[in-house]
């Protein structure tokens, strides 16, 4: 069984997702990485196939554009992407959404405790 290089976050954003003349659709992102994604969308994606991804990771900013991800697998209901190719301002944008979601445990007892 293959090892995950990158830790998997629980998340739920929205996300849209198009490739030329072939899908678009819209979904739900989770298992979250630095390299990649799960989706789930009613809309069939086959593996291979190369998407660009918008994922909505706050209603306060623009979605992270990911401009090449491909899709490595495909079950009922969901697909998993590969990012393949972002700007360096989405890569930085990807990397800062990242390190919240890793920082996240320790910022709600901090909260808790601001609040007492």
């Amino acid at each position: 069984m293959e090892q995950r290089k990158d830790t998997r976050f629980p998340v739920k954003f929205r996300s849209s997702f198009s490739s030329v003349n072939v899908v678009a659709g819209d979904g739900t992102l989770n298992d979250l990485s630095i390299r990649g994604c799960r989706v789930f969308s009613l809309i069939d994606v086959k593996p291979g196939t190369a998407l660009q991804l918008r994922i909505h990771a706050s209603d306060d900013e623009p979605p992270i554009q990911i401009s090449q991800s491909v899709v490595r697998w495909c079950r009922a209901g969901s697909f998993g992407c590969e990012f393949v190719n972002l700007s360096s301002d989405e890569w930085a944008r990807l990397h800062h959404v990242i390190r919240e979601l890793e920082m996240d445990p320790y910022k709600k007892p901090q909260e808790n405790t601001d609040a007492a």
